[in-house]
């Protein structure tokens, strides 16, 4: 170092900045946004930190050439010097020009004053000299950085200044500020991670003290904003924001806890304790996100640990910091997987390329175990955060878009697990790691799963039947179950898959419409070996053999009443016992098809316009069951024609009671005779019924219709709103109950329905004959004629009878009562004639009528009382309480003996000699 070769230049305007810098200080308002995001991230290695521009020396002049010549003692002894001989020079003169020892001292004070001014001069150029040489000392050096401590104190010691000179500070000042300024990258540029130790080294090699370092950033952040004034274009502007935002988190860095005292930026930018943190939170993650670009797939605890470090150095939350290591981490694994997708939708796909994909994968679950290994190390609390398990949840693959190539990735590596006929412990484990790392859901991984391993399954099986293994082995059931251990498949599954195989089969087997012999034994061979249960058997005949029969049926039943002929018959026939179905699943099946035909005659039955329209739809579903369902029937059972089945319904009538079925004569009607049966040929089938189909209610309002009809006859109206009713014969009884059966009407039921309708005509007409509930011989004669006409059985019209006038007398009682006109000797003849009273009167009436007889007593004026009469017998005739009865009694006793007394001397007052003696007879009485 040569400081004397530095020449002054503080006026200058440095250069390290491409452009001007220094100028009056101005205070701008601005505004920052609250976040910030750099899409533009540069993806390349960062170069290495730029080094200022080469600043140009400063000369000295005029006084500094004299000054920087001398050293500090000298320079004072200089001074001295200059005093002493302008002092002395000066009192020479005065001496010789002014004559007196007074103009000597006046010439010494004079001269030496300006040798003073010429000395401090001398001095005082000392700082300006001693910043001209440090800045051309600095000038001299390729690396500012490498600037040490020493030399800037060598440079001061030199030239006798203190480094809180103006001068001399000032040009450290500037110094420091073109450092920082050039260590700071442009907007469009990132941070490197290294300016913060860069600055804090320069800043303690040029001895700054942290205030004014801190003001030279804040004159930065100020020259930052005056640019972003100056310029219009929009890019520029985003430029300078982000270049200030560096500024606030590397100065932030720079002065630590001190920054919110020395960097008073919202003081001066009006920014918000908000957008400031932005800014460091944007900056800290794009710099810790540059650091994990180091970071590969063979990261190691060093790495992890350097990270961690980084992250502190950084001041980045944990929160921030395991969010950026985790999206690394998961595109990391996304390069990986898109080459595996890549390979697999390649059209030159080949055996190779497949393994190259599966090796891809095989690279992400090795990944993923060193993240997940890392968990458990002892050191973990020295790791970077977000260290786990790696997941596609929020990167490229996560949406709907992608899930089909990772569904076709996971499909990839289930078929290469199984590929040797077997599925190990390990691939299983890394299905379930990759399933995790795709984010795929357990059912529809478990479905990829269960699709490729159901058809390496069935490969399998189908080499162990070719081969004769699985029937040569002792257990089947054991063969299985081995086959699914070694697959890792369910057996619920692979018992599902042998249905599917059975069924496969059936179909096949069923293809010409029946099942021979051959087809039969083929079948029983396949049902051993996959160990079939009988159930399920049955089942898959019920559905495969019963739609093929169910077709024939429906053919049979659209044929209708004139279309079931022979050629039907025999298809049915064959039908039913060519593909071996059990009778009852073939009636069952024939029931369905069968019922749908029932229903649709009821609805129309329904939606007829009066009784005889839907006696008429009735009749033709009785007409239908008679005429193709009960010949389907036979065909199915594999019965004769000429064999009549009786039907359950008249089977059951007759062991109804004799007596009962006699009376009812609608009932003795449905019960055919053996001319009648002849007439009309076989009856219909009963195995049918919609007895499941319809509520009990709805099939008796159907049966009651058709019985109305039958009694009633058809009705015909005819011009001018007359009509002819025409009678039908016994066989429309017949009908009846043919459609009883249909409906799947019990026996019961059916008399219920009878009985039911015999009581309302009874009721009917018995309620006029009764009119005023008076019961007497002659109508007791017209009552039997009427119950023999309707045919109703004698207990049932007595009980109706019994009702009628029961009604009826408990409304006169209650009138008779409400209107005074019933006493207790009345009462007591009705009990006598065992009228039950109690459910004919209300217990109100009867306290009613209680209180009036007592009140009739006292008013009777003869002064006699029985008090059992009144206490006992009377409430105990009535049926009431005889308490409350007595405290009645008492009531109207009190209410009595002030109106009684009242009332005599009113009538002694009258000369009403009689009543005085009855009123007193009451009062002595009360």
């Amino acid at each position: 170092m040569n400081p004397s070769t530095l020449t002054p230049s503080h006026t200058h305007r440095p250069l390290l900045l491409p452009s001007p810098f220094y100028s009056r200080r101005r205070r701008f308002r601005v505004s920052l946004p609250r976040c910030s995001s750099d899409a533009a991230a540069a993806a390349a290695p960062s170069p290495p930190p730029p080094t200022p521009p080469q600043r140009p020396p400063k000369d000295l002049k005029g006084i500094e050439l004299l000054v920087d010549k001398l050293s500090p003692p000298a320079r004072l002894a200089t001074s001295a010097v200059i005093v002493a001989g302008a002092a002395a020079a000066g009192y020479g003169l005065g001496s010789r020009f002014g004559g007196s020892r007074y103009a000597a001292l006046g010439g010494a004070v004079a001269l030496g004053a300006a040798g003073g001014a010429a000395a401090y001069a001398l001095n005082a150029a000392a700082p300006q000299v001693a910043a001209v040489n440090l800045h051309n000392y600095v000038a001299a050096f390729d690396d500012p950085s490498k600037l040490k401590k020493e030399e800037i104190e060598a440079i001061a010691s030199k030239y006798g200044v203190s480094k809180q000179d103006e001068a001399f500070k000032a040009e450290i000042c500037d110094i420091y500020s073109e450092f920082v300024s050039s260590v700071l990258p442009p907007g469009g540029e990132e941070l490197k991670g290294d300016e913060v130790d860069r600055i804090v080294s320069f800043k303690n090699s040029l001895g700054i003290d942290d205030p004014d370092a801190a003001s030279m950033h804040m004159e930065i952040g100020r020259k930052i904003f005056r640019q972003r004034l100056e310029v219009g274009d929009r890019d520029a502007d985003v430029e300078q924001r982000r270049a200030f935002q560096k500024l606030i988190y590397v100065s932030n860095l720079v002065f630590g806890d001190a920054s919110s005292f020395l960097l008073p930026w919202k003081r001066v930018f009006k920014v918000t304790d908000s957008q400031i943190e932005v800014a460091v939170r944007d900056n800290a993650q794009r710099l810790f996100a540059s650091k994990l670009k180091s970071v590969g797939r063979d990261i190691d605890a060093e790495q992890l640990v350097a990270l961690r470090k980084e992250q502190q150095l950084c001041r980045l939350s944990d929160e921030l910091a395991e969010n950026l290591f985790r999206t690394h981490t998961r595109k990391l694994v996304e390069e990986n997987i898109s080459v595996a997708i890549g390979i697999l939708k390649s059209r030159t796909k080949a055996v190779p390329g497949v393994s190259q994909a599966i090796a891809e994968l095989d690279r992400v679950l090795a990944f993923n175990n060193l993240l997940i290994s890392f968990k458990t190390h002892p050191d973990v609390d020295r790791f970077a955060r977000g260290v786990g398990p790696v997941s596609l949840v929020g990167g490229e693959y996560d949406g709907d878009r992608k899930i089909e190539d990772l569904k076709l990735l996971y499909r990839a590596y289930v078929s290469d697990a199984l590929s040797g006929g077997r599925m190990e412990d390990d691939k299983l484990a890394a299905l379930n790691q990759l399933r995790n790392i795709f984010g795929l859901g357990k059912r529809e991984a478990e479905a990829i799963s269960l699709d490729v391993t159901s058809k390496v399954y069935r490969k399998r099986l189908a080499q162990a039947v070719a081969d004769g293994e699985l029937e040569m082995a002792d257990s089947k059931a054991a063969f299985l179950q081995n086959l699914c251990d070694e697959l890792h498949f369910d057996p619920q599954k692979a018992s599902e898959l042998h249905e599917e195989i059975y069924r496969q089969k059936l179909q096949k087997c069923v293809a010409d419409g029946e099942l021979n012999e051959e087809d039969v034994a083929a079948l029983l061979r396949l049902r051993v070996m996959l160990c079939i249960p009988q159930q399920i058997v049955e089942t898959a005949h019920s559905d495969i053999c019963g739609s093929l029969f169910e077709k024939v049926v429906k053919e049979a039943i659209a044929s209708g009443v004139d279309g079931y002929d022979a050629e039907i018959q025999k298809s049915v026939r064959k039908s039913a016992h060519g593909l071996r179905l059990t009778r009852e699943v073939a009636i069952s099946i024939a029931s369905k098809a069968v019922r749908k035909i029932f229903i649709n005659y009821i609805k129309r039955a329904r939606a007829a316009g009066n009784r005889t329209e839907s006696a008429k739809e009735l009749k033709k579903m009785i007409a239908f069951n008679t005429l193709v369902v009960t010949n389907l029937v036979e065909d199915i059972k594999g019965e004769s024609a000429d064999i009549s089945t009786e039907e359950p319904v008249k089977e059951d009538i007759t062991q109804t009671d004799d007596e009962e079925w006699e009376s009812l004569q609608t009932l003795k009607k449905i019960r055919p005779n053996k001319e009648l049966t002849e007439k009309l040929g076989k009856p219909g089938q009963t195995e049918i019924t919609l007895k499941d189909d319809l509520p009990e209610r709805d099939r008796t309002d159907l049966y009651k219709t058709y019985l109305l009809y039958c009694l009633t006859g058809e009705v015909t109206r005819v011009p001018f709103g007359a009509q002819i009713t025409t009678k039908k014969d016994d066989s429309e009884y017949l009908l009846l109950n043919q459609l009883g059966g249909i409906l799947g009407l019990s026996s019961q039921e059916i008399v219920e329905v009878h009985r039911g309708l015999a009581e309302q005509a009874f009721r009917q007409q018995a309620e006029v004959i009764l009119a005023d509930g008076q019961l007497t011989k002659a109508r007791v004669e017209q009552l039997n004629n009427l119950q023999k006409q309707v045919g109703l059985p004698q207990e049932y019209a007595q009980k109706i009878i019994k009702s009628i006038t029961t009604t009826k007398m408990a409304a006169a009682i209650e009138t008779a009562v409400t209107q005074g006109r019933l006493n207790m000797k009345q009462i007591r003849e009705l009990k006598e004639a065992n009228v039950d009273l109690d459910s004919m009167v209300s217990e109100n009436l009867r306290e009613t009528l209680f209180k009036k007889t007592v009140d009739d007593i006292f008013s009777s004026g003869t002064g006699e009382f029985d008090n059992e009469e009144v206490y006992e017998k009377i409430p105990s005739d009535l049926n009431i309480n005889k308490e409350k009865a007595r405290g009645v009694v008492h009531e109207l006793a009190k209410s009595r003996l002030s109106n009684s007394l009242v009332q005599a001397v009113s009538l002694l007052r009258q000369r009403n000699h009689k009543g005085v003696v009855s009123n007193i007879q009451s009062f002595m009485f009360t």
